[in-house]
């Protein structure tokens, strides 16, 4: 079913149920966010109500219904996409500048009049984000109801629970045994005086546990909640979901499995002023509910979150043998693309296809890492652009192709965009691309304190680009996991971010750097390399770190206006390629050996 079909045919009635449940309740309006009782950025299909009722695929946005309006907030990543999809329905586009901006719960506070009731489903609804939605109602007089699904009443077809097995994270690629991250963890709580610990966000229960699985498209995740005690731990996962084997290994570390509905219970049974531990970011209200009220509660950021960011040099060195498989099969796929221009059609769903394939013949090669964006020309102006068979672009004529993409590896995680000349690229497509390189290269020849809030580095990336009187609207880099989500924190290098002191540049860190360049219904101009926070000399001013490039694949300079480089970003991009050249090498042989030696010679 395309968008235009979704939003003729399907988005009124199922709208028109969910007004009629929340008559049936007594409920002046909802919400439905993008989330699920972990707080996921990509969810399972069983929470996917805000694209059920609207058709709006996008990853991040809020949907609010009342009985006379409904409104889609989403930012500026979306804003073309959701223009499209929402076309046809009465949703309208609520504009905002970030993926984090609160500016639905001010639409709420304006516009729900006293005496009135907001609904949102408690399960789905994150603690913080809750404090922040009840201060918003409060000041118009409207109150919150937490205790309906109202999604759960009218969606008759609603998915499932996933059921996929769990598989350990084998030792050869998790130098870490799972004994020892569970005392590292107790360590911590220690530090901060809990006895107990409770953990909701799956990538830190996949670290913690060395385990993986696939209920979460493109992360190699598993449904569960988790209870760290003094002496042991509880895993709250379906039945079936643990095999044998593993349920006795799991044991062995002192690791126990309950059903995955019991994870409520355990909370409420817990013992009169004990001390739990608690991330109000990564748990839900309705979580949180289910705590005594004379158990003591220290509110921090999991400990888990920090130690996973942080990479070790086993997993470094891991990593850096993924990157050298994932650029040869890009290499690969690069050698085919070009040839195949020109001679055959070739389609934006062409691109995920074979760049998949390439992955697939790679060494420790498990999954996409996320969807492949393919975006020529116009579409490429959309950051979070997915081709699909009713939608699509043929890639032949002039201008630019972005190609975003990724693979999950056992030994870890990649995240890679890449500009391709089509045709002739016009001198004005050429700056772009151009302005966007300098910005790379600005901020991965950045030499910075130890500790740096990681928001404050954004300005190194833009201001090359600020400097041609240009912005772009997302942020400039995200944290990225080992053989886990391929987005994850706590460092985030964004203006839009909060600097807070949880998102501190520390050693072993790896993080995206990807300034862009989007002219809507044009082109737009994304490069996006990993980079690794390595230590730097230090001075008598304190600790320093750098960047290590970790991404190897040539960057097109047929996309490039080499007179706006300078001679230092020149011998950057040469440095760059000749490291690429010599890695990737070993890997490759025929077309994709000729490719990678034309791609990397110096300017």
């Amino acid at each position: 079913m395309n968008s235009r079909t979704f939003s003729q045919n399907t988005s009124a009635p199922r709208i028109e149920q969910l007004r009629a449940a929340m008559q049936r309740h007594n409920v002046d309006a909802c919400l439905i966010p993008s989330a699920d009782p972990h707080l996921s950025e990509y969810l399972p299909g069983r929470w996917k109500g805000r694209e059920w009722l609207s058709g709006f695929t996008g990853s991040v946005a809020n949907l609010i219904i009342t009985a006379d309006f409904a409104g889609l907030w989403a930012d500026s990543r979306y804003w073309s996409q959701a223009e499209a999809e929402l076309a046809g329905t009465e949703i309208v586009l609520m504009k905002t500048p970030s993926g984090n901006s609160l500016l639905h719960l001010d639409w709420l506070s304006a516009n729900l009049p006293a005496g009135k009731t907001l609904a949102v489903d408690g399960a789905v609804l994150g603690l913080a984000t809750a404090r922040a939605l009840e201060q918003a109602l409060a000041k118009g007089g409207s109150s919150l109801r937490t205790d309906l699904d109202i999604l759960g009443e009218i969606w008759s077809e609603r998915p499932g629970l996933p059921m996929a097995e769990v598989y350990q994270h084998q030792a050869s690629h998790a130098p870490l045994s799972r004994a020892a991250k569970l005392e590292q963890l107790r360590q911590a709580m220690q530090l901060h005086g809990a006895q107990w610990h409770f953990i909701s966000t799956l990538d830190d229960i996949a670290y913690l546990f060395n385990l993986r699985g696939a209920d979460v498209n493109y992360n190699p995740v598993f449904l569960a909640h988790a209870l760290i005690g003094p002496k042991r731990a509880t895993l709250f996962v379906a039945d079936g979901k643990v095999p044998p084997a593993l349920r006795e290994l799991l044991s062995q570390d002192g690791v126990a499995l309950a059903p995955y509905a019991e994870a409520a219970e355990a909370l409420a049974a817990l013992s009169t002023n004990a001390t739990l531990l608690l991330d109000p970011r990564r748990v839900t209200l309705g979580l949180r509910q289910a705590v005594p009220t004379a158990v003591h509660v220290v509110e921090t950021i999991n400990p888990t979150t920090f130690a996973k960011s942080r990479k070790s040099a086993d997993e470094v060195a891991h990593v850096r043998a993924a990157m050298e498989q994932d650029g040869a099969a890009l290499c690969e796929f690069f050698a085919w693309l070009e040839q195949a221009l020109g001679k055959e059609t070739v389609t934006e769903l062409m691109v995920d296809t074979h760049i998949t394939a390439a992955r697939a013949r790679r060494s420790g090669f498990v999954s996409p890492s996320f969807a492949t964006i393919a975006g020529f020309n116009a579409n490429g102006a959309m950051p979070h652009y997915k081709a699909s068979a009713e939608s699509h672009a043929t890639i032949s004529g002039d201008g630019l192709l972005l190609i975003d993409s990724g693979g999950q590896y056992v030994g870890g995680t990649t995240d890679i965009t890449r500009m391709l000349p089509i045709g002739q690229p016009s001198a004005a497509q050429k700056r772009d691309c151009t302005l966007v390189l300098k910005g790379v290269i600005a901020l991965s020849s950045a030499q910075f304190p130890r500790s740096i809030k990681s928001p404050l580095l954004d300005a190194i990336a833009r201001a090359p680009i600020w400097a041609a009187g240009i912005d772009y609207g997302h942020g400039t880099g995200h944290g990225v996991g080992y053989f886990l989500n391929v987005h994850e924190g706590p460092q985030v290098i964004s203006g839009s971010a909060a600097p807070d002191a949880h998102t501190a540049m520390e050693p072993g860190m790896i993080t995206s750097i990807e300034p862009g360049i989007y002219r809507p219904g044009n082109w737009g101009v994304r490069i996006e390399n990993l980079v690794l926070n390595q230590p730097a000399a230090a001075s008598e001013f304190g600790e320093y770190l750098r960047f290590e490039t970790l991404t190897l694949c040539p960057i097109d300079t047929r996309c490039l206006d080499a007179s706006l480089l300078r001679s230092d970003e020149i011998d950057w991009l040469n440095a760059y390629h000749a490291e690429v050249r010599a890695r990737l090498s070993p890997h490759v042989r025929g077309d994709a050996k000729q490719w990678l030696e034309s791609r990397t010679q110096a300017l």
